[in-house]
């Protein structure tokens, strides 16, 4: 228990045989259950965890949870999260299978959604000063980037370091989203910021300390993943627009969100042409130049005003 609320950790795991031993030998003394689950890993894993349980004194702290196929972490933290909302579990935070979260940090992340205010939390790695020097230069960067494309879809604009995964949620959070319809791969804390978004949770950044060359084995490739979040984070901020501004709550935002676009596009378009002329003829139209520079004007002027009613609208998800 912590501040009278019954407490589960859900460590989803693939392949963690060298690190498992260290996530679990390391938790807090106040969390109820450690809900370990296995994602089908390939190596011993779940023997490791395994014999954790076996020396479990009443056999209920610790659970081991096999998948019988490979679901992606995304699918591992469902599954602990559905484990969780079946008990009704008070909070359930997250803490990865390679040790790369530190439990010292545990408390503080609990502490908001404990005390009802937050509904979600959420570590923050780029808080620290030493981010830049402790977190791998390529990660940091991508990291940065998503955050920002996050920001844009999720709707919560005080939040950064979208990519963590270190995380609590509440026990109306549990019920309220639909754990099945969550993205299972790599994208999940950005899926799931997105659906908290839409039943206007409240989420809060906690500062948490970056944890790397501990022997983790990062399968992350920033190069490839960012092109596939960019096309993951567009989808999501569409499904946001049309589920809480047009279905839940109208909001004349999304008129300057779909004006701004367009006008983009065009100018855009117009700008190729006019790249085009310029190389066939020589010379430019006076009225293509000046649409092209009214058009790009106007689009990012609506863009940042949607941006803004967006900010304004969301400011009390805090």
């Amino acid at each position: 228990m912590y501040g009278g609320k019954s407490i589960a950790v859900v460590v989803p795991a693939y392949n963690e045989e060298k690190l498992i031993g260290r996530v679990i030998e390391t938790m807090p003394d106040f969390v109820d259950w450690v809900v370990v689950v296995d994602d089908c890993s390939s190596d011993r894993t779940a023997q490791k965890v395994a014999g954790y349980c076996e020396q479990d004194p009443c056999g209920e702290k610790l659970i081991l949870i096999r998948h019988g196929e490979n679901r992606g972490v995304g699918g591992a933290i469902a599954s602990g999260y559905k484990w969780c909302c079946d008990r009704e579990v008070d909070v359930a935070a997250v803490m990865a299978g390679d040790a790369q979260m530190d439990p010292d940090d545990l408390p503080a992340l609990l502490d908001p959604v404990v005390s009802g205010e937050a509904d979600y939390a959420k570590g923050n790695r780029l808080f620290t000063g030493d981010a830049w020097n402790e977190i791998p230069k390529i990660r940091y960067l991508g990291n940065s980037a998503m955050s920002l494309l996050t920001k844009i879809a999720s709707g919560y604009w005080h939040v950064a370091d979208s990519q963590s995964g270190y995380t609590a949620a509440n026990l109306n959070v549990l019920r309220t989203i639909d754990w099945d319809r969550m993205y299972k791969r790599y994208g999940q804390p950005n899926d799931l910021l997105v659906r908290l978004n839409v039943y206007s949770f409240r989420v809060r950044d906690v500062p948490v300390n970056p944890v790397y060359n501990i022997g983790e084995e990062s399968g992350i490739r920033p190069v490839r993943m960012i092109p596939r979040l960019s096309w993951l984070l567009a989808k999501l901020f569409l499904y946001r627009m049309v589920q809480k501004y047009v279905i839940r709550d109208f909001h004349p935002l999304v008129f300057f969100y779909g004006l701004g676009s367009g006008l983009l596009v065009a100018a855009v378009a117009l700008a190729v042409r006019l790249v085009w002329l310029w190389t066939v003829r020589g010379s430019i139209p006076a009225i293509n130049a000046l649409t092209v520079a009214f058009f790009g004007i106007v689009g990012l002027q609506s863009l940042f005003f949607a941006m803004w009613f967006d900010m304004s609208y969301n400011r009390d998800l805090r």
